[in-house]
């Protein structure tokens, strides 16, 4: 199948490129979204770096107008980002409102344009405690509407849906994904800050696959 994949730069979306590689799916081109969340400017690079590495066009969607009027702290006009671990209550300030659904739009009107049949998400089981839109019971109506919105009926493929970050990590490690070129913390600074809720992910999902955590984080 034709493809475009969700590309975000962190360690999800950057399985999910190679996995789709590995499927035997032609990747016409990785989709990054910048829309003003405080770690855009770190992860999207790395995006772009995968991109190149496996010589795939790769293209970032400029969206400043979620920056300037939704409200989440993820975002360059939000408050801090909260610490902890990525399930707390108190991460749900990072909640983009309906992120997924504007970029997945986005995608699926580029996807029928470059004559792709199909867009790929990496949304994962360990996001539903605090993510609606990257449950399946968001996701599936999603995928149906823009297969019957679109001539080509574009799919939605969601291959780690029903997976935990910790099998991702273990994918990722078996297709031979350099983790180095991620990025996870929702804080955007030079280094992986360590205590915010994707840190803790990130670093958890390494222990609980047993595979070694290549990141240098501030704080461990």
């Amino acid at each position: 199948m034709k493809a475009i994949v969700l590309l975000s730069g962190g360690m999800d979306s950057t399985v999910a490129f190679y996995q789709a590689r590995e499927e035997g799916h032609e990747i016409l081109a990785g989709l990054s979204f910048d829309y003003g969340s405080k770690h855009n400017h770190r992860e999207i690079p790395f995006a772009k770096w995968h991109c190149q590495e496996a010589g795939v066009r790769h293209e970032t969607v400029e969206l400043a107008f979620m920056n300037e009027l939704f409200a989440s702290d993820l975002l360059k006009s939000g408050g801090e980002i909260p610490e902890g671990h990525y399930e707390a209550e108190n991460m749900k300030q990072t909640v983009v409102p309906y992120r997924n659904g504007i970029m997945l739009s986005i995608a699926a009107g580029f996807a029928e344009s470059i004559g792709a049949e199909g867009v790929v998400i990496a949304a994962h089981s360990g996001d539903h405690a605090i993510y609606p839109d990257c449950r399946e019971e968001f996701l599936a109506p999603q995928a149906e509407a823009i297969q019957q919105g679109t001539y080509e009926h574009i799919q939605v493929l969601r291959p780690f849906v029903s997976m935990r970050k910790e099998d991702i990590a273990a994918r990722g490690h078996e297709l031979g994904v350099d983790f180095r070129q991620t990025w996870s913390c929702y804080k955007g600074g030079d280094r992986h800050c360590g205590k915010c809720g994707t840190c803790v992910e990130r670093k958890e999902a390494f222990a609980l696959a047993g595979i070694p955590d290549p990141t240098i984080y501030e704080e461990d």
